[in-house]
């Protein structure tokens, strides 16, 4: 049987995708309705479309607002939807963070919120502590994301800046019934840290966000200083009192997603196996990892007999230091490529559950075991591009970029190796 496995590698994207959807995964975890009103808000870019599966399926009178990226929305009828700027936040997401807090002020114990979060919320919910700005706020966020801090240090960062994460939306909306329902994009599914954990009590400090910013050398505005030197930037913690009356459940994964993906690769014929759903690190040398262990199964039949599947996830990062058009999972590709040296018929997908690569219009690419013959024909001189942070254009001139557009969920990046023949 001759397998198409361009058309196997999209079709295992695709089912990590639908394993996250929140018309899916929602439905089964919604809370009991309240003897009073329910309130639903929420933020990321699953937002909207969690919303719309909690109007589908909730029995009771609900209102509310949720805040996900531009270009992510879906159509409600009694819950606002707002849009806003995802990587870096802006006017449009500060104003819906404040009037989320304001929804959530003033209720008893009668009520319910519901709250709706999911990967990218913390870039959407801006709401700058007292004494920091929406400017402030910006500038450390774009010399988070060019550094190569990871998604935790990053949110440790941010919860610390912040009047709605780190646990303040749940301590705002006391002493309402709180149930939040997450879909987690990060590493280990730590609560805390998706979308920096507006709902959850936080164990992360002030010093740990200083630290992070001396890490990297940031140099921050005199405001943010000042305040991550308050006592006052402190989160709550878990021994508040105020999270008695909360509830946070995470409704879908990246390993389900992944455990999804392997099905249709053992119904195609090949065997695989899952190397991690929270592998972090530096893009291009996890894809030098993730070549090594290709060419083992290639050229040794271990850890598995080819025809075979590698499938991963996690949240690699890129550190910026040329000029190019990128995203991480361009980036991997292009550094496993460069590895495997197109060795073992290797194929290749890595591609972002939500639809955008970082900050680009595609969802990731595809390698081929012509990629670098191909690239080399039109003239691309691949490690050149690679050391500029250029993969995007690089898979955009061989027609192998996946476009997929917003998928209204998220669980993070999602990576399948086919290693087909051996050398």
């Amino acid at each position: 049987m001759t397998v198409d496995y361009r058309r196997l590698l999209l079709d295992m994207f695709q089912a990590a995708v639908n394993a996250a959807a929140p018309a899916r995964c929602v439905p089964a975890h919604l809370p009991p309705r309240p003897k009073g009103r329910t309130i639903v808000v929420g933020a990321g870019k699953a937002a909207a479309s969690m919303a719309a599966a909690v109007e589908a399926h909730w029995n009771g009178p609900l209102e509310g607002l949720v805040v996900t990226r531009y270009g992510h929305g879906a159509p409600c009828r009694y819950i606002e939807v707002i849009e806003a700027s995802h990587p870096v936040p802006d006017a449009a997401g500060s104003r819906a963070a404040r009037r989320i807090l304001d929804r959530v002020s003033g209720l008893t114990a009668d009520d319910l919120v519901l709250v709706l979060i999911s990967g990218g919320g913390s870039a959407l919910l801006a709401l700058p502590a007292d004494g920091v700005t929406l400017a402030d706020k910006q500038v450390v966020s774009r010399a988070l994301l060019k550094c190569g801090a990871d998604i935790t240090e990053m949110n440790t960062v941010r919860k610390h800046l912040s009047a709605i994460k780190g646990g303040r939306l749940a301590i705002a909306a006391a002493p309402a019934r709180v149930a939040t329902l997450a879909i987690s994009d990060v590493p280990g599914d730590d609560l805390s840290v998706i979308a920096s954990g507006p709902t959850v009590p936080d164990n992360s400090t002030r010093a740990e966000a200083l630290a992070v910013l001396t890490k990297y050398g940031i140099e921050i505005p005199a405001s943010v200083a000042m305040h991550l030197n308050d006592a006052a930037s402190e989160t709550p913690t878990p021994d508040d009192p105020r999270f008695a009356n909360v509830t946070n459940r995470l409704v879908a994964s990246p390993q389900k997603s992944l455990e999804a993906a392997a099905k249709v690769a053992r119904d195609a014929g090949l065997a695989s196996v899952i190397l991690g759903n929270a592998i972090e690190g530096e893009a291009r040398d996890v894809g030098l990892v993730h070549a090594g262990i290709a060419r083992q199964c290639g050229d040794w039949g271990q850890p598995l007999e080819i025809p075979c599947a590698l499938i991963s996830g996690g949240e690699t990062t890129v550190t910026v230091r040329g000029n190019g058009r990128g995203g991480r999972n361009a980036e991997f590709l292009l550094g496993l490529g460069i590895a495997t040296d197109c060795r073992n018929g290797i194929w290749a997908l890595a591609a972002d559950t939500d639809g955008i690569d970082g900050s680009e219009d595609n969802a990731g690419a595809i390698l081929t075991p012509d990629t670098l013959h191909r690239a080399k024909l039109a003239d691309i001189d691949v490690k050149t591009r690679l050391a500029d942070n250029d993969a995007y254009t690089l898979f955009a001139a061989l027609d192998d970029l996946v476009m997929t557009g917003p998928t209204l969920t998220n669980v993070n990046d999602f990576r399948a190796i086919l290693i087909t023949k051996r050398n």
